[in-house]
């Protein structure tokens, strides 16, 4: 799979660019690749609907701050980006057909695409969202998730265009299928001509003569769908996927809307997530601080022995390379950090006691005024 642009450099806008720049650039890159102008160009064709895309992306707020701060993993529930390609053509030029000017047909009388039927409206189905809790390992190597949302789907008795049987349906006698009606007006500075929807059809560019009975003409019906949901590897809470078209139908066979997916972090019982580094405390007891050793530590993949060297202070930070979390629009993970504490028994033994009491007096298990200087650094550091 062909790895996609940059969206600011499709648009050949810089990161810093406004709404109104943006708008601006997608209608300049419009114009210069539309089908129209460029017609049986297949490579137009395609830089027509990375505009669109592009656009369709960063004219949202949201979205676009999703993709500024993940990338195309953070646009889609693939790590492949955000757009589902799905769109046709009717469907980029009635979702961004009105920046140009009145609806698409007023492009300049371009033949091809150009006909009257840019003008019928079409529907757009609203979006759903839905949170997927997560644990670190499945944020390690991504995962796939099945939901079961409850949503609009296109009526199958009606083939969701409203009609008894999916056969009910005529043009509309008004607009003769366009969605739009047309009138010339005689000014003093000429003719003038204004388009508007149909207000007959509503902009459907159709009629029908019998309401299906099951959805009541509606085109869509209230059910249940199992969907899949691949989650890219490296996300982190609050991220927003979208898988695009799996929202709600829209009416009469318009553009579904999309499925907004919430990335929630299930809380890990012994690591904390730092980042793409995990974070472990461990906890000595004195003697083995003292004398060293081997320990076992809980890992993302499962446990590691570590080892303690002879003298390891409270405070110290142990680093265990590649055991973190990759970043999620990149290569490489982060490590796992194991802060070192030392547990100081609160209930001892008589016999425990008396052998402390033996070493209490020791000037060995008293820090030199160079090793408390040291500690101090070390403390002072924290606070830097």
């Amino acid at each position: 799979m062909a790895t996609k642009r940059d969206y600011y450099d499709v648009l050949d806008v810089p990161k810093s660019a406004t709404a109104e720049e943006i708008k601006k650039a997608y209608r300049q890159k419009a114009l210069q690749y539309h089908p129209d102008k460029n017609p049986g160009n297949k490579e137009a064709e395609e830089k027509f609907k990375e505009a669109a895309e592009a656009y369709e992306v960063l004219s949202d707020e949201n979205k676009r701050a999703r993709y500024d701060q993940f990338g195309h993993a953070g646009m889609s529930g693939s790590a492949s980006g955000g757009f589902s390609g799905g769109m046709s053509m009717e469907d980029i030029f009635s979702q961004f057909g009105d920046i140009f000017g009145g609806h698409f047909g007023g492009f300049g009388g371009f033949g091809g695409f150009g006909g009257t039927q840019r003008g019928r409206r079409t529907s757009r189905g609203s979006d759903l969202r839905v949170k997927v809790k997560l644990t670190l390992k499945e944020i390690l190597y991504g995962v796939e998730k099945k939901i079961k949302v409850k949503k609009y789907i296109s009526c199958s008795h009606c083939n969701g265009n409203g009609s008894e049987g999916g056969n009910s349906v005529s043009t509309c006698p008004t607009c003769n299928g366009s969605g739009v009606v047309t009138r010339v007006a005689n000014t003093i500075l000429g003719q003038m001509q204004t388009s508007s929807t149909c207000p007959t059809c509503n902009g459907d560019g159709k009629s029908i003569t019998k309401k299906c009975a099951h959805c009541n003409g509606e085109g869509i019906v209230r059910d249940e769908e199992v969907i899949s949901i691949q989650i890219p590897a490296g996300v982190a809470e609050g991220m927003q996927l979208s898988l695009s078209g799996k929202g709600n139908a829209a009416r009469r066979g318009g553009v579904n809307g999309d499925l907004l997916v919430v990335v929630e972090e299930e809380e890990d019982p012994d690591l904390i997530r730092d980042g793409d580094d995990v974070i472990f405390n461990l906890f000595l007891s004195f003697p083995m601080a003292a004398l060293g050793g081997t320990v076992e530590v809980p890992t993302i993949e499962g446990v590691a022995k570590v080892k303690i060297e002879p003298g390891t202070q409270p405070g110290k930070v142990l680093r265990l390379r590649n055991k973190g979390l990759p970043p999620v629009n990149g290569y490489g993970r982060g490590d796992q950090l194991i802060h070192v504490n030392v547990y100081v028994p609160e209930n001892l033994t008589d016999k425990e006691r008396e052998s402390l009491k033996q070493l209490k007096n020791s000037t060995n298990f008293a820090p030199t005024k160079a090793e408390q200087k040291r500690a101090f650094n070390r403390f002072k550091r924290m606070f830097d």
